[in-house]
């Protein structure tokens, strides 16, 4: 059974922008997550592709990977993810190689299909929108201009060629978990906005999963989002921000991170809206260091994924610091190892 003191912790950021800040303040704050996330012991820290979307601000992806990297020492830093049908799979294999080539070891290149936003950024990136049909073949493409030079090959990645970038397949449906299970490549699903299929989805990916040099058994992890503070009174009201921010999106009035309420009982909502919002945080563990501790063991006990993405959207940065910072304490309390070790 996998418990929270085995289990490797990493975090995605998405730059937020919160009321009354700065895009500048927000990359700040990244930063500094990204620095206190590696001194506690976290394995990864992704960063999410979006366009189009007020208050967010990671869309130029790759730029903001290479940003934190040069930041940081030792934490692996990733694309969490990089929206693949918006790019040629040369630029990106370009963009990934010169990363890898800068912090060698320490890039991770996870993929997904979704716009990463509404239709009108879609069309403005794309212009072609059934380019996502192609995904598979898009996929291929890259992880060649990622692997070894092919003798004859017109195009080649420089820098790229030869770096074998791991790749990661990301979904909020069973498509790509059978995708990375027929490519033999580590899945992540994103049960922190869309956790219905969840299940099923790790269930394709590990019945269909086929041995490859790249990996010999499936490796799965989940995006979930946790809040943890000292009352589960306090975690409460810090989770209204985010339920602001699905209210928002819900809405299509993107904005930028909300303060908190005292209570979800104080927001302006109607029904549908209120459970379409809970729907969507059907899987957040909120609370104290106790419910928190508790909600993450049962998870990991159902899901029994190999590793956790934290996902903790608060508008003080302090407050989400130290949510990290106890989920690590809670990791590291009935173990010796550090939280990132497999």
């Amino acid at each position: 059974m996998t418990s929270l003191s085995q289990t490797p912790l990493s975090l995605l950021d998405l730059a937020h922008v919160r009321q009354g800040g700065t895009i500048t303040e927000a990359f700040s704050n990244t930063i500094d997550l990204a620095r206190h996330a590696e001194r506690l012991g976290y394995r990864r820290f992704w960063l999410a592709e979006h366009h189009n979307i007020q208050g967010v601000a990671s869309a130029a992806t790759a730029v903001l990977i290479g940003h934190v990297a040069g930041a940081t020492r030792s934490i692996r830093v990733g694309s969490g993810g990089i929206m693949l049908p918006n790019h040629a799979p040369l630029v990106i294999a370009e963009q990934f190689g010169t990363l890898e080539a800068l912090y060698p070891g320490r890039i991770d290149l996870g993929l997904g299909r979704a716009p990463g936003g509404d239709q009108p950024a879609a069309r403005a990136l794309r212009k072609n929108l059934r380019v996502e049909e192609d995904f598979p073949a898009l996929v291929e493409e890259l992880r060649g201009f990622l692997g070894p030079k092919q003798p004859g090959a017109l195009v080649t990645a420089y820098p790229g060629a030869g770096s074998n970038v791991p790749i990661w397949l990301l979904g909020s449906s069973l498509f790509s978990a059978a995708l990375a299970a027929e490519l033999g490549l580590p899945f992540a699903f994103a049960a922190h906005f869309q956790p219905d299929y969840l299940m099923a989805a790790l269930d394709v990916y590990r019945r269909s999963f086929r041995p490859t040099e790249v990996l010999e058994q499936p490796y799965s992890m989940a995006g979930l989002p946790v809040i943890a503070a000292e009352t589960d009174e306090e975690a409460r009201r810090l989770a209204t921000t985010a339920q602001q921010l699905f209210l928002n999106l819900i809405r299509n009035r993107p904005q930028p991170l909300p303060p908190p309420v005292d209570s979800a009982a104080a927001l302006d909502w109607n029904d549908l809206e209120r459970i379409t919002v809970e729907a969507k945080m059907r899987r957040a563990v909120i609370g104290s260091r106790e419910r928190v501790r508790e909600g993450l063991e049962l998870f990991l006990a159902e899901t029994q994924v190999d590793e956790l993405m934290i996902v903790t959207t608060t508008y003080d940065h302090e407050a989400r610091l130290r949510s990290y910072e106890m989920v690590a304490e809670m990791a590291l309390e009935r173990s010796t190892e550090p939280i990132g070790t497999t």
